[in-house]
């Protein structure tokens, strides 16, 4: 038994124990357990991903009907494992004490936790369509379970699961019609068999598994126009649960998109040259925009994080399409530096996603309330929370020396290089896609720091605005240690991401059926490109920051402290006359946003509502002016609002038929019964 099969069969067992303690053991040490286990569950994971480069795989055929239950440890599986089980650890430290203050502490929540995690920890393993898929359906319903672990305390948890609910299972019906259709075309259902069937797929078969797979996965990961679950159920599910799904499970959409597109069907699905990734970079370029967009423009801080998941997985597509683009072009050392780009943002947001989400769930804790406009003046009462989301943003914004800006930089370099005139080859193609492909990475680079700084500025700077944020004090020990260990994660990958770049190769070469030449990026301090011109130092590039800042702040105090010595005299700041500022005075986020919503005003299509109220005596005397804004997301309402109006008629048109009598039942069966006996004949 290899290292990664023995860690998988320990982070089973452990996992297993934990749901059984989480049950038996009393209501004040649950929450302990549950985190623990959830910790040392995430941690079997990270050693079974480490040691996953050998493509070990087990079979044990008495567990499922059938086709048994496979087991295969790659490079691309093992990455996923690692990035999910360090998720897992974050969150399993931090579960321990927000669970018990949070009134999380219950049997159900308590044990689905590591059985969550555990399940997440499955998927990248599975070696078999029938194993990936009974992975896939525990995943969706673990999770399930804990979106709704605070249903009693306000309505807004039911409906978000309805939506999830409906939105994983229909995502769940299409990746299984796609993979059974590629499984009627091979020996059996095996990743081993489906590869070597996927050489000799018809073009129309291997478009058909592609498109529906796509779909499947798409929805998973959240991006448009499958994403309207997302912004539902990252809010209204507790803060642990959150980072879970937008850090960790929302990855495993990719890791199907990948596997199945690159890995088992080796790139070929029809459509012309590429065609079909030109698809996933459309959508991927699509969900980036709006999703940043739609982040900019919202003051919950919840599901703000949210829609930042859709744009980073839109992100992540990108270069998964570009990958594939180039796969099915030759370009081999441009496919391998485009997936490794996607592949390393995989790394770099779960963690900061999982720093954010944390962060946020301190502040949820301490005021509660998720609305950046109640907020402000967390400083003072929250100073280490503070710090560490202020790290998160830094981290999101593709800024150096920020966690994100080292795989944004890999991505544009796949892109530029990828132009026709670079490569040498002829593409109208590529010259038409990867110019708008590096258009929309900079655009989202750019919209990503307005909405963190709107996040961060308003959120915890400047002066409270609501009862709860006044009231405010720090979090528990256990709950700044996850905070902090994903900080650490953060500042890691962004002056060393080297440190991962092994598992990045691994998991391109595994993807791309190759090593030698899809090894892109080598280097430890200095990051280099192999085959096209490109290095970068994080570290170096770091350093030069932060000996800048020193250098400006020594020399400003010094000039400073020279001129209070020469002459000082204390004076009030002018104030125009109007006194000390207050809170009202500030902005907040409805109007920090409100000039990015008159840029993209047609996109984001907001409603507006001015009410004015005067005084009876004279309608030129205003008592109060009420202002409201909403942000409505324009593709739920012109793609799912016609579907939920259909189904809503048509179940209408269902009572009307369903009147409760025998008799009329009876004739439906006999008619309908005639009309397959009429059809049949006529057929035959």
């Amino acid at each position: 038994m290899s290292l990664a099969q023995a860690c998988l069969a320990v982070a089973v067992a452990l996992a297993l124990v934990s749901v059984v303690a989480a049950v038996l053991v009393p209501r004040g040490a649950r929450p302990l357990v549950a985190g623990a286990g959830t910790a040392l569950t995430g941690a079997s994971g990270v050693v079974a991903g480490a040691g996953a480069v050998a493509g070990h795989s087990v079979v044990l055929p008495a567990l499922l009907p059938l086709a048994g239950v496979v087991i295969a440890v790659d490079g691309l599986g093992g990455l996923f494992l690692v990035v999910t089980g360090v998720v897992g650890v974050l969150v399993g430290v931090y579960a321990t004490a927000y669970c018990r203050g949070h009134g999380l502490d219950g049997r159900g929540v308590s044990a689905v936790l590591p059985l969550f995690v555990l399940a997440m920890l499955l998927v990248p393993v599975a070696g078999s369509v029938s194993t990936l898929l009974v992975c896939w359906e525990l995943m969706a319903l673990t999770s399930l379970l804990l979106v709704v672990a605070e249903h009693r305390r306000r309505a807004a948890v039911a409906r978000a699961a309805v939506w999830y609910a409906v939105m994983t299972h229909l995502g769940f019906v299409a990746v299984l019609g796609g993979l059974l259709v590629f499984t009627a075309h091979a020996t059996d259902d095996s990743f081993a068999a489906l590869r070597d069937a996927g050489e000799r797929l018809p073009a129309g078969v291997g478009a058909v598994v592609f498109a529906a797979t796509l779909v499947g996965f798409a929805s998973k990961a959240g991006i448009v126009p499958l994403h309207a679950w997302l912004p539902r159920a990252h809010p209204e599910a507790p803060s642990h649960v959150s980072a879970l799904m937008s850090a960790a499970m929302v990855n495993l959409g990719v890791y199907g998109i990948v596997r199945v597109g690159l890995d088992l069907l080796g790139g070929a699905v029809g459509g012309g040259v590429g065609g079909w990734w030109l698809l996933v970079l459309g959508l991927g370029a699509v969900s980036a925009v709006y999703g940043i967009l739609q982040a900019a423009m919202s003051t919950d801080l919840k599901r703000l994080l949210g829609q930042s998941t859709t744009e980073n997985m839109g992100l992540v597509l990108i270069g998964v399409g570009a990958a594939g683009l180039f796969d099915s072009s030759g370009l081999r050392l441009l496919a391998g530096l485009a997936l490794a780009a996607a592949l390393l943002h995989v790394i770099n947001h779960a963690a900061f996603k999982s720093l954010l989400f944390l962060a946020a769930g301190s502040v949820l804790r301490a005021t509660g309330t998720r609305d950046l406009d109640l907020l402000g003046g967390l400083r003072a009462g929250m100073p280490v929370t503070t710090a560490l989301f202020g790290l998160g943003g830094l981290a999101a914004s593709a800024l150096p020396p920020g966690t994100a800006f080292v795989s944004e930089w890999l991505l544009l370099q796949a892109l530029i290089h990828g132009l026709p005139e670079v490569d040498g080859s002829a593409s109208t193609v590529r010259a038409v896609v990867m110019p708008v492909g590096v258009a929309v990475i900079a655009l989202t680079a750019g919209l990503s720091v307005a909405t963190f700084v709107k996040a961060f500025g308003v959120g915890f700077l400047a002066k409270p605005r609501g009862g709860g944020a006044e009231r405010a004090r720090e979090s528990p020990r256990g709950m700044l240690a996850g905070m902090g260990l994903a900080a650490l994660a953060c500042i890691g990958l962004a002056v060393l991401p080297a440190g991962v770049l092994p598992l990045v190769t691994a998991a391109t070469g595994a993807a791309l059926r190759g090593q030698g030449d899809t090894a892109a990026v080598s280097g430890f301090v200095m990051l280099e490109l192999a085959g096209v011109t490109g290095a970068l130092s994080p570290l170096l590039l770091a350093a030069a920051l932060l000996v800048a800042g020193v250098a400006v702040v020594a020399a400003t105090r010094v000039v400073v402290t020279a001129r209070r010595a020469a002459h000082r005299r204390t004076a009030r700041l002018w104030d125009c006359g109007g006194g000390p500022l207050s809170a009202r005075m500030e902005y907040t986020a409805t109007s920090f946003a409100e000039p990015l919503q008159r840029v993209f005003d047609n996109v984001v299509a907001p409603e507006t509502d001015v009410n004015v109220d005067h005084h009876q005596e004279s309608r030129y005397l205003v008592r109060a002016v009420e202002y409201r804004r909403r942000v409505p997301d324009r593709i739920e309402r012109r793609l799912y609002g016609p579907v939920l109006g259909a189904v809503v008629r048509w179940g209408a048109a269902g009572r009307v038929l369903a009147t409760g009598s025998v008799h009329r039942y009876l004739g439906y069966g006999f008619y309908s019964l005639c009309a397959v006996l009429l059809v049949l004949a006529v057929l035959r």
